[in-house]
């Protein structure tokens, strides 16, 4: 059995607040049509989609990154048409928050896998050398197999795409697949 998780595909990251820029609009189309077929072939879709609250003093982002994905913000919303096809499939597709960069941190996405008996992981989205690679790395402990969709997963930083992408394949076992 499979997943797809989709990864912080909303509007602060793609053209918002901490923007991937023209590499994330790149991608929109192919994280759409991605999304799109596993719910239409009954796959179990994750959107793990990133929650923060105004001035947090207490979480490390804080420190890192201006503020993003504040809860009720229009920087939250789905990117694109990637927010039409969550809106068509809404009861199949389970909404996630999750306040750390990996999507198994502080939230139920392993117990949600596990009881559907799901064994393998497919991961889209942004950004691929953060919050991508933080979830494909507690995947890979926990024993999922993991497929990366090369041409749906972007940064805002070229070089720590192209090592994360690498680090995928070399240290965690995944297949790196593109559909071009």
């Amino acid at each position: 059995m499979k997943a797809l998780i989709v990864i912080d595909f909303t509007n602060d990251f793609i053209d918002g607040s901490l923007p991937v820029g023209q590499p994330g609009i790149d991608i929109a189309p192919r994280v759409s049509e991605l999304t799109r077929k596993f719910a239409e072939n009954g796959d179990y879709v994750v959107m793990a989609v990133d929650l923060h609250e105004a001035d947090d003093p207490y979480h490390p982002e804080s420190k890192l990154f201006p503020p993003h994905n504040l809860r009720d913000s229009r920087g939250r919303e789905l990117y694109g048409t990637l927010k039409d096809v969550y809106e068509a499939s809404r009861s199949s597709i389970y909404w996630m928050d999750k306040t750390r960069y990996s999507a198994f941190s502080g939230t139920d996405l392993e117990l949600k896998l596990r009881e559907r008996g799901i064994t393998e992981l497919h991961l889209i989205g942004v950004c691929t050398d953060i919050c991508v690679l933080h979830t494909a790395v507690d995947a890979y402990n926990k024993g999922f197999d993991l497929i990366i969709h090369e041409d749906a997963v972007a940064s805002f930083n070229p070089d720590g795409h192209l090592w994360a992408l690498g680090h995928f394949q070399g240290s965690l076992g995944a297949k790196v697949v593109t559909a071009y």
